[in-house]
């Protein structure tokens, strides 16, 4: 079984990724969502926790000169930070906009101008929340030598925007590969695995049609 299959597996087997198509979840914005995903869930499972950061590690050996890794607020942090343990390498974390008291930094850490940064998430959707924290960090002075994650939508908008932000992004593991493993394991049926596949290339659509037909 490869690496992405088994991280797969484990997001499945621990509830840390539910798949609810027949009864599917509301986001912020009001869409609807046949998959939650919550990779924090993961730190609560040394062996699981101890698999991820080895993928994050693999995914890491093909990024040349990375000098830190910057782990994106809030759930990339603990991910980014074990990471940077692992590699012996500065860690910093960036919020989503600076803070309103005190120093109110965005960044925590020293960003050494000029030097190469790996930027950790826990999971890639539409992208906005990485890509803003690249910004933040190439204003502090920092470069960027990529983007991993854990897991990954696989929205083809998210893959245009890395690509024209110039960020190179790798994940664990991704949505196709969480379906095939979902029905293999008997978690969801094939009509369900093509319902979740048809939200993926259309979210938005998907979302209307299924308010509409309630």
């Amino acid at each position: 079984m490869s690496t992405a299959e088994e991280i797969a597996r484990r997001l499945l087997e621990v509830g840390a990724v539910k798949l609810q198509p027949a009864n599917p979840f509301t986001w912020a914005s009001g869409m609807r969502s046949p998959i939650y995903c919550d990779n924090r869930v993961l730190l609560s499972y040394p062996t699981i926790r101890t698999e991820v950061i080895a993928g994050l590690e693999a995914l890491s050996a093909s990024f040349a000169d990375v000098a830190g890794i910057a782990g994106v607020a809030t759930a990339g942090i603990p991910h980014g930070a074990l990471l940077a343990d692992r590699l012996n390498l500065p860690f910093v974390y960036i919020r989503s906009k600076a803070k309103e008291h005190g120093r109110q930094n965005q960044i925590e850490g020293r960003v050494e101008p000029g030097k190469r940064y790996l930027v950790v998430e826990d999971l890639i959707s539409t992208g906005g929340s990485s890509l803003k924290a690249i910004d933040a960090l190439r204003v502090a002075g920092g470069e960027i030598a990529g983007a991993v994650a854990i897991f990954s939508y696989e929205f083809p908008a998210s893959g245009r925007a890395f690509e024209q932000a110039n960020v190179p992004l790798k994940t664990i593991s991704g949505y196709s590969t969480l379906l095939q493993q979902a029905e293999k394991t008997g978690a969801i049926t094939a009509a369900e695995a093509t319902a979740l596949t048809e939200w993926r290339n259309d979210p938005r659509a998907w979302s209307e049609a299924f308010v509409a037909g309630k």
